[in-house]
């Protein structure tokens, strides 16, 4: 299990990689949630097995769920940071919004037809959390009940809209819920923009 000095560490390199115009692609860097996703990887005990799906921020994901960090590197240097797709570790991310949504919610349900034991692991934004899509995959996951779980990461934002003022409600519709099927948590990412490793501006 990587320590949350080595998440940052490597967070800070791929910064320093694209300042140095060595990723000619987009990269979205995580910032000040590193406890929270390694507490999610050791509280559910997310194994090989499992399977981890992504928004297009996922560097954290794929390096707690096995990928090594050489093969990681290589991949975001090729400028694949909002695409990445791993299926020998069973990790996948897609740079489309709502995008990994009904394919988590397929693999759950291939899962429990087959009588696996394994899980699925769904990560979305709060904005993405708001979707007709998200709303869906999760009610159907619970309906049915599928092998699946939907964590929920609050940054505040859509790139620079705030989630909130967006749909007019003070409290989101997942905010605060830790269950069977949800995970929810908030942390503010101030280090980096939405996209890229410059200086977050805010209009």
């Amino acid at each position: 299990m990587y320590t949350k000095e080595e998440l940052v560490e490597f967070e800070n390199e791929m910064a320093a990689c694209f300042n140095n115009a060595q990723i000619k692609a987009p990269v979205h860097l995580y910032d000040s949630n590193e406890e929270e996703v390694i507490e999610i990887f050791r509280k559910h005990e997310i194994g090989p097995e499992d399977w981890v799906l992504c928004s297009w921020r996922s560097h954290y994901q794929c390096l707690l769920k096995g990928v090594p960090r050489d093969e990681l590197k290589t991949a975001i240097l090729e400028g694949r940071s909002i695409s990445l797709c791993f299926s020998e570790y069973r990790v996948f991310s897609s740079g489309i919004v709502t995008g990994v949504l009904p394919i988590a919610t397929g693999i759950a349900l291939d899962i429990k037809r087959k009588g696996g034991t394994n899980k699925v692991y769904c990560f979305m934004g709060d904005m993405t959390s708001e979707t007709g899509m998200a709303h869906e995959c999760i009610k159907y996951s619970r309906n049915h009940n599928l092998p699946i779980h939907f964590i929920v990461e609050d940054n505040g934002k859509s790139v620079c809209t705030d989630t909130r003022a967006t749909w007019n409600q003070e409290v989101l519709t997942y905010e605060g819920v830790n269950d069977e099927y949800i995970t929810y948590y908030k942390y503010v990412l101030d280090k980096y923009p939405h996209a890229g490793a410059g200086i977050r501006v805010q209009f």
